[in-house]
């Protein structure tokens, strides 16, 4: 009966002395993970970003292409008009998708690192 109660004494406090363990240890290797994490987070992002541009470039000329054809074939007033919003869309929405990696490439050197500097 001693024994069990002296074991559910101590029983907290080795609990808490492992996690207490473990929470250094996640701390002390904090900075060397959150810069792996970083580095390929940013690689699958260029990656991704830049199969999306070659997708989204294939689409806006096809769509742009049968609004074309839309504007230049139909004799209705309103197609001709719903196209030639659709064109500007398309090309508005293109040059948005292009002028992010743009404005990412001018960005990040300015806080590479984590460092701000203007």
């Amino acid at each position: 009966m001693t024994k069990n109660l002296a074991l559910r004494e101590r029983l907290p406090r080795y609990y808490w002395s492992i996690v207490m363990m473990g929470l250094a240890l996640f701390l002390s290797f904090h900075p060397v993970l959150a810069a792996n994490i970083w580095d390929t987070f940013s690689t699958i992002m260029k990656d991704i970003y830049g199969k999306l541009l070659g997708i989204s470039t294939i689409v806006a000329v096809t769509a742009a292409a049968v609004a074309l054809i839309v504007r230049m074939v139909s004799r209705n007033q309103r197609a001709v008009d719903e196209a030639t919003s659709w064109l500007k869309r398309i090309v508005v929405t293109w040059f948005i998708l292009n002028t992010l990696g743009f404005i990412i490439a001018y960005i990040q050197p300015l806080i590479q690192g984590g460092q701000y500097t203007p």
